[in-house]
């Protein structure tokens, strides 16, 4: 089996949900470990990260179904947050998706880290 460590940055996110863009292939365990959210404005922002998890995971109904990793949280002016990384980590399967919103048009940049394992 192959590790390749992967990256996906995007920048000025707003107030629309922006995919981050980690694409899970088939036979292939992608697992996040690390993402910040900069704040590149001159006022406070908040931010929502969701992982989008595209099967139904055996209930009823089926998904998809979308869940808040943070919901609304604030990052000052010149600040970040961080994510993920550390003890956190989150594992994606096939066509799942992380997305990234602000309450504020063209305010956070993003770095996110992830793991494949073919």
């Amino acid at each position: 089996m192959a590790n390749t460590f992967k990256n996906r940055t995007l920048r000025a996110v707003g107030t629309v949900a922006t995919d981050v863009g980690v694409v899970v292939v088939a036979d292939c365990q992608t697992t996040l470990i690390g993402m910040t959210v900069a704040n590149i404005t001159a006022g406070v922002i908040s931010v929502t990260v969701t992982l989008t998890d595209s099967t139904s995971s055996g209930a009823t109904p089926a998904g998809p179904y979308v869940t808040n990793i943070v919901k609304t949280a604030p990052i000052p002016t010149g600040g970040s947050l961080v994510v993920l990384g550390g003890d956190q980590k989150v594992v994606l399967m096939t066509g799942d998706k992380i997305t990234v919103t602000s309450n504020t048009a063209s305010s956070a940049d993003v770095i996110m880290s992830f793991l494949e394992i073919t």
